[in-house]
């Protein structure tokens, strides 16, 4: 394979390494989540992996070979940068509410609108259209994760519940993430950074400082205990921490590489992964409409990755 198809494909193992390291974000946030409460667990991701993304900045300017250039930072590129790292927190925020409604079902199902929501606005905000092949693949995956995660059927046939608070709440959960990978993206073309690796390091670095500065003051301020539960429970912070610094690099390098709809199309991989351990750990089967699910969101992914290079 020759090097300009290769570097074609580069952004594709940085997704798969970002879901993972995601998933196990997941997993220790989930049990930090039952221990200190939802926004003091939502800030740790941003607190402690800040140590994190320092030292991955400081080895790429380490480098005993040749000392990268500082990039030019521009009030354009902080701008991309800020609007992402609110929109990540907002997507939060909606997701939340939508966990204390009835039909919150309906609401993850909406939410999975996402990836579609990506390339409008990408193509609203930074002018990147989608290809044929790559608008292709957004919609089969789409239609894939739609069919894991339809709601009950008393839920699926209610006119009300497709047009209540809760599906609302999806939807601008799905649109608020959808502005956070493109504000990300954005902020990656406006850097000009000499590498991906930089790009993504600086990108995370600053998010997560602006991130932490203002969901800490939010949670210090607002919450009943402010940040005293963060600190007893610094183990399992700082695993969390670690691996969401890992992922977030991983989704801001892929970011400089390839375009956010293409990226965020891939990143559906990590609904596949999940769904299959659930089911293992279940011992349960797989139904018919789940079947043809897993296999569009397949589909997808195959497509999105041949229309890369």
């Amino acid at each position: 394979m020759q090097s300009s198809q290769w570097m074609g494909y580069a952004w594709v193992p940085v997704v798969l390494f970002a879901t993972l390291a995601q998933t196990a974000r997941n997993a220790a946030q989930r049990t930090l989540t039952q221990e200190l409460g939802t926004l003091p667990a939502t800030l740790v991701r941003f607190l402690y992996g800040l140590p994190f993304a320092a030292l991955w900045l400081a080895l790429l300017y380490g480098c005993p070979d040749r000392t990268p250039a500082l990039p030019q930072f521009s009030t354009v590129y902080l701008g991309w940068i800020a609007l992402g790292a609110f929109f990540q927190i907002l997507g939060t925020a909606f997701l939340l509410l939508a966990m204390t409604e009835r039909n919150f079902a309906v609401a993850v199902t909406l939410s999975k609108t996402e990836v579609l929501q990506v390339a409008l606005f990408a193509t609203v905000l930074l002018h990147e259209l989608p290809t044929p092949l790559a608008l292709l693949a957004m919609v089969v995956a789409t239609a894939g994760v739609l069919l894991l995660s339809l709601p009950p059927r008393g839920q699926l046939l209610s006119l009300s519940a497709w047009a209540s608070r809760p599906a609302l709440y999806g939807l601008a959960c799905g649109a608020s993430f959808a502005i956070a990978s493109v504000g990300f993206r954005g902020g990656a073309l406006a850097l000009g950074a000499e590498t991906p690796w930089l790009s993504g390091a600086w990108g995370v670095l600053i998010a997560q400082a602006l991130q932490t500065l203002g969901l800490g003051a939010w949670v210090a301020l607002r919450t009943e205990r402010g940040l005293a539960p963060l600190w007893p429970a610094w183990r399992l912070s700082l695993l969390a921490g670690s691996m969401g610094a890992a992922a977030s690099l991983a989704w801001f390098t892929a970011y400089a590489m390839q375009g956010a709809a293409e990226v965020r199309t891939l990143g559906m991989v990590e609904v596949v992964f999940s769904y299959l351990v659930s089911r293992r750990l279940l011992s349960e089967s797989f139904s018919r409409p789940e079947k043809l699910g897993m296999a569009l969101i397949v589909l997808g992914l195959v497509l999105i990755t041949l229309q890369g290079v």
